[in-house]
């Protein structure tokens, strides 16, 4: 399926569902991979820091990949980081064998120079293949390797497999507008840009350049009116939709608690059973909950769409 240096649109960062003994809920799964397509997702990306990747089991990835990809009606990505270039290397080829449409890579915590960037990167292009599409995950507040624009540019520039940027700095809309700068004049190659960072910005970033979302917000479907709106021109409308939606985007961007708070929107929703999170990981309160709860009705009176 196409993903490549022309992708548009809302690919959501996937969350993975487990039943209350902490295995894999597979049913669970499949009906939130048709609950991101019937939102009108152009792609699903899996396997992220969203989905609990480092928490999964070889072959427990390997299985979720395989349920998704053969499930899926849209461009499925695959996020393959890890330290071992071996494991990258392998998981990639399994996913990319089975149809995956790319696979989503990012630095890890131990890089500092752009040289060790620039290896890292390549010795990671090394191990997936150079004809393997990849997306190129730029997220400093978690991952703490710094992306410089000129960094990237180089990256892009050493690797044509390199097709999408996944763009969650902050601050990143000045960011946004460097690299489309330096495209336009000739100093970048042309790539996809999707957004990130729980959609915080993602008001402006359309206007900035950006080419869609790939985030995990619990209301894939506001995304992809919010992308709707900004692409045919309708400002205020795209802007008042963010406004509606922003308590719970916020409440979802807070470190520590913030995949409890998606994991149970998507529970209220019934894309899950259970809003588990595999240790370690964090619960709300009962007063956390009831606070989300507030939220979705008062939203339900603005978006009709998310009344639950």
């Amino acid at each position: 399926m196409s993903f490549g240096i022309e992708t548009k649109g809302v690919y959501p960062i996937a969350a993975t569902p487990f039943r209350p003994d902490m295995s894999v809920d597979w049913d669970s799964l499949d009906r939130l991979t048709d609950f991101y397509q019937d939102a009108g997702a152009t792609g699903i990306t899996i396997l992220g820091i969203l989905g609990e990747a480092g928490k999964l089991e070889p072959e427990e990835s390997r299985e979720i990949a395989a349920r998704v990809i053969a499930r899926a009606r849209v461009p499925v990505v695959v996020g393959v980081s890890n330290p071992s270039f071996a494991a990258m290397g392998r998981l990639a080829r399994e996913v990319m064998d089975l149809g995956a449409a790319g696979v989503m890579i990012a630095g890890h915590a131990g890089l500092r120079s752009d040289e060790q960037i620039a290896a890292h990167f390549r010795n990671a292009v090394d191990a997936i293949g150079q004809d393997t599409p990849w997306a190129l995950q730029d997220y400093p507040l978690t991952l703490s390797v710094v992306l410089s624009v000129p960094m990237i540019g180089r990256i892009v520039a050493d690797h044509p497999s390199c097709v999408m940027l996944k763009a969650e700095d902050w601050p990143q809309l000045e960011k946004l507008s460097a690299i489309r700068a330096a495209q336009a004049s000739g100093g970048m190659r042309a790539f996809s840009i999707l957004t990130a960072n729980g959609g915080m910005f993602l008001d402006f970033e359309p206007e900035r350049g950006s080419d869609g979302a790939m985030t995990g917000y619990a209301f894939p479907d506001a995304l992809v009116e919010m992308d709707r709106l900004h692409r045919e021109g309708q400002r205020d409308a795209a802007h008042d939709l963010f406004d509606a939606h922003l308590p719970l985007i916020r409440m979802e961007q807070q470190q520590g608690v913030g995949l409890a708070v998606r994991k149970y929107l998507l529970m209220r929703r019934g894309a899950i059973a259970c809003d588990i999170q595999r240790r370690p990981g964090t619960a709300l309160t009962p007063r956390g909950r009831e606070e989300i709860d507030y939220l979705l009705a008062r939203l339900a009176r603005k978006d009709p769409r998310a009344a639950i």
